[in-house]
């Protein structure tokens, strides 16, 4: 084919391929994904055969189609995959006619993944790569030398170690599932690599096939592998998930496979979903996709363990029979009659307790796991009345180890949402908080694992005062329910910690747990919230803030319950939301209530000496004496002592030592006490743009300040302290940059310019889909010297250094700051004094030039 001819063509083939693909994405209606994944095949088959013919290739080659394109499932913007059989390497006068067609697959829009190699390369590299032999078991012969792909194909198969193969490829499943931190409910998954997605449905038709099981659901049905109920199950979810990534592909206009939220709300309106009261439509796309994911999953666990009994059949079983329904088969828990489970339905909850008993059990047989999922329905309102079943959930909670490990099982079985219905209502439910990472049930669970592992010793080293604590706790089990009801009444309006204190405290009833725990388990459901808005929001060093906090606390039990609760919650809500500083708040909010509960509450007086005779014996131990410190102190108000630690008052000293009628601004930093972060001291002339200036300092140095004090001494100075931190930075990289901090924060303080603008940039994805209303709240605190200002918004850059300068411009001394990111959510907390916050007129007009400040640009 001359070279105009070939322009000519592949310009008339290019129109053919778009027009076919547009044509067939606009008649999808979501009624039969497979049929347009064929369809769309059988358009590339036919172009590929054209284009092979008319460029002449060589007789002793051959094209097949590989990996999802070769099994007829080629989506609309997926890669073409290909495999050029050569009878013999590629020779000179052969390059350019492959180099011509591959260009030309290009050029005419297709999207090319292609390999050339011999049948000999072929079993070479699928020995060495597990990639490459999946694929090759789907390869489709298409055209060119028949006889070639043919002896390829026999070849293939008697070099297939069967065994490797299952093997290899359930090692790599878990590591897939690893890469996306084993949960199927991350808030943008991954449709096609995620567990449950369509990448676990396709692991098993690959084993079965490597097997001779059949390489379809039908073939599987009919050599037996699956019943008729779980082909039909297979089929609806694999629809489903085909379904979604058609309607992602053509709504994105390219290969996504990622159900992000920019797409999110668009795929629910397609797909015919629309507001409810309470709900987004959004969300309820998402939570099918959840509990789709949760079946596959479950449907991925049972047919591997029936593939490898199947693989392994008549080999030696290691049996350890427990009881008459239950024994220990090669490390799983298998049943002894089929029929237990519907005959004894109680058996049910025991086969969980029995697995919690274990831990040496890898989990249930292939026969145990088909047969509790047969049995789900059994459990109903009958089953959650009947005392053995209860009695058997208590001893669940009783186990010491293992009980987070059979919830997760219960929960993917679909039997912990019929146990309890209240958990069941939350299973695969959104949090559109901006936040939360995890979806409610996996949250749940994610909590009472943090919980649970206090208990632990091999995790003592992480959480050393919560697992002191766990250990002199008695009946930690209302701890472990409080953890299992404490979101339990999300997305059903109204207060989700007052609906979940009612129904913790019914389950509590049912369970028979005495009057003392069921009254600490309702107030930590209802109040699970207090300790970490009390630590994270309010002035801790006001005493007057933790006698407001105890008085609404029962006790030193729940006061310690409510602690360990608050720390399980907060990992569990986002790797990224934790950080030594909020343990140390809520370390110091304990250990401050615990002294109060127990009547140690020290008059203001006592509490300043108690700090300095303890900063004096520090400053001596550095060979200094604590005279020209005393003098210093003096000119502060006590409010400077309650709000620092002996070592932090210390550092001051140290660091101004000879410094303290200085001209000039001190600037001085080190590595935090708490191990993470950068505490930083600034002394100055008293001045009323300090904090501003300082915000927008660090703003620039893409550091995030996480609390802030501001003191005035009685002779005209400011000394602010400041932690800031750098979640990419590690303690020996903070060391790395002090000198570089005091000394760009110096000149920023040093500088006559004006102040610069706040910093401006691009908002998260996430904000932009799902803004939040901000709010501004000023009000009275328990000091009446100060009020409090709160500010949620979505975060964003600048956002800190916009609000000091509306403060700054409206003569509002700032006097402690906690700013408190949680992912892509600002809560901003400052102690705050002015003349104007008592007129209500200018109060209303700080309040619009802040909403103005912060509104998400």
């Amino acid at each position: 084919m001359s070279p105009d001819a070939l322009r000519a063509r592949v310009g008339e083939l290019r129109a053919r391929i778009a027009t076919r693909r547009r044509e067939l994405q606009e008649a999808y209606r979501g009624n039969a994904p497979g049929a347009l994944l064929r369809e769309w095949s059988a358009v590339v088959d036919a172009t590929l055969l054209d284009l092979w013919r008319e460029t002449d290739m060589p007789r002793g080659w051959a094209l097949a189609a590989v990996g999802g394109y070769g099994r007829r499932e080629l989506f609309p913007c997926s890669d073409v995959d290909l495999l050029i059989l050569l009878d013999a390497p590629v020779g000179p006068d052969e390059q350019p006619l492959l180099d011509r067609l591959v260009g030309t697959l290009w050029d005419i829009g297709l999207e090319v993944g292609h390999s050339v190699r011999t049948a000999h390369e072929c079993l070479e590299a699928a020995r060495n790569d597990i990639t490459v032999a999946t694929n090759l078991i789907e390869a489709r012969w298409l055209t060119g030398d028949r006889a070639l792909f043919r002896r390829f194909g026999q070849a293939r198969d008697r070099a297939l170690d069967v065994r490797l193969f299952v093997h290899a490829k359930r090692v790599e499943q878990e590591q897939r599932h690893a890469r996306q931190q084993n949960a199927a409910s991350s808030l943008e998954p991954n449709i096609k690599e995620a567990p449950g997605g369509l990448r676990d449905l396709h692991v098993v038709l690959w084993m079965a096939r490597a097997c001779g099981f059949g390489a379809d659901w039908a073939a599987l049905q009919r050599s037996g592998l699956i019943d008729r109920g779980e082909a039909a199950q297979i089929r609806r979810d694999y629809r489903f998930l085909q379904d979604l990534r058609i309607r992602l592909h053509r709504l994105t206009r390219r290969r996504e496979d990622r159900l992000l939220f920019d797409w999110q709300t668009a795929l629910a309106g397609e797909m015919g979903l629309a507001d409810q009261r309470g709900r987004r439509a959004s969300e309820r796309l998402m939570q099918r996709y959840y509990r789709t994911a949760k079946s596959v999953m479950l449907l991925n666990t049972l047919l591997l363990r029936l593939l490898d009994a199947r693989l392994h059949a008549g080999t030696t079983t290691i049996e350890q029979v427990l009881d008459e329904d239950f024994a220990v088969r090669d490390g799983l828990l298998d049943i002894r009659d089929t029929g237990v489970f519907e005959q004894q339905p109680p058996a049910i909850l025991r086969a969980f307790l029995e697995l919690a008993r274990r831990p040496e059990v890898r989990g249930f047989s292939a026969t145990a796991l088909r047969e509790i999922w047969r049995a789900r329905r059994r459990v109903d309102a009958g089953f959650r009345r009947d005392p053995r079943n209860v009695a058997t959930f208590n001893a669940l909670l009783r186990q010491p180890r293992g009980l987070t490990r059979s919830l997760q099982r219960m929960n993917r079985c679909d039997i912990l949402g019929r146990y309890l219905p209240e958990f069941g209502r939350i299973v695969g439910q959104m949090q559109h908080d901006l936040f939360h990472v995890y979806t409610v049930d996996e949250h749940i669970l994610m909590v009472l694992r943090n919980v649970r592992r206090f208990a632990q010793a091999e995790f003592a080293h992480e959480y050393p005062l919560c697992s002191r604590l766990m250990a002199e706790f008695k009946r930690p089990e209302v701890l472990w329910v409080a953890a299992l009801y404490h979101d339990i009444a999300k997305g059903r309006g109204g207060d989700h910690s007052t609906l979940g204190a009612l129904d913790v405290r019914r389950f509590c009833r049912r369970h028979g747990f005495g009057k003392e725990d069921t009254r600490l388990a309702e107030f930590l459901v209802e109040h699970h919230l207090l300790m970490s808005a009390t630590a994270q929001k309010q002035d801790l060093s006001d005493p007057a803030v933790i006698r407001a906090f105890c008085a609404k606390v029962p006790g030193e039990r729940a006061l310690t319950a409510l602690y360990l609760l608050t720390v399980a919650d907060i990992r569990g809500t986002s790797p990224s939301v934790w950080n030594a500083w909020k343990g140390k708040l809520l370390e110091d909010l304990y250990r401050q209530s615990l002294r109060h509960l127990r009547g140690d509450r020290g008059a203001q007086g006592t509490w300043v000496q108690a700090r300095q005779g303890e900063a004096e014996r520090i400053l001596r131990l550095y060979g200094l004496s604590a005279e020209p410190s005393r003098g210093f102190w003096a000119t502060l108000e006590p409010d400077y002592f309650m709000r620092n630690t002996p070592g932090d008052i210390a550092w001051h000293a140290r660091s101004l030592f000879g410094h303290h009628a200085t001209i000039e601004p001190l600037v001085r930093a080190r590595l935090a006490p708490i191990g993470e972060g950068l505490q930083v001291l600034v002394y100055s002339p008293e001045r009323e743009d300090l904090f501003a200036r300082v915000t927008g300092a660090f703003e620039r140095m893409a550091y995030s300040i996480v609390e802030a004090r501001l003191h005035t001494t009685r002779g005209g100075y400011n000394l602010f302290t400041f932690l800031v931190m750098d979640p990419g930075r590690t303690p020996a990289r903070y060391r790395d940059v002090v000198s570089l901090v005091e000394h760009d924060l110096l000149a920023a303080l040093t500088s006559d310019e004006p102040l610069p603008p706040p910093l401006q940039g691009r908002i998260s994805r996430q904000v932009r889909h799902f803004p939040i209303s901000p709010e501004i709240n000023l009000r009275s605190g328990e000091n009446p010297r100060y009020r409090i200002l709160t500010i949620i918004t979505a975060d964003q850059p600048g956002l800190l250094s916009r609000t000091a300068q509306v403060l700054l411009r409206h003569a509002v001394a700032v006097h402690s700051a906690k700013v408190n990111t949680l992912r892509e959510r600002a809560e901003d907390t400052f102690l705050v004094s002015g003349p104007g916050l008592s007129d209500a007129q200018q109060v209303a007009q700080l309040e619009q030039d802040l909403a103005g400040a912060i509104a998400v640009r």
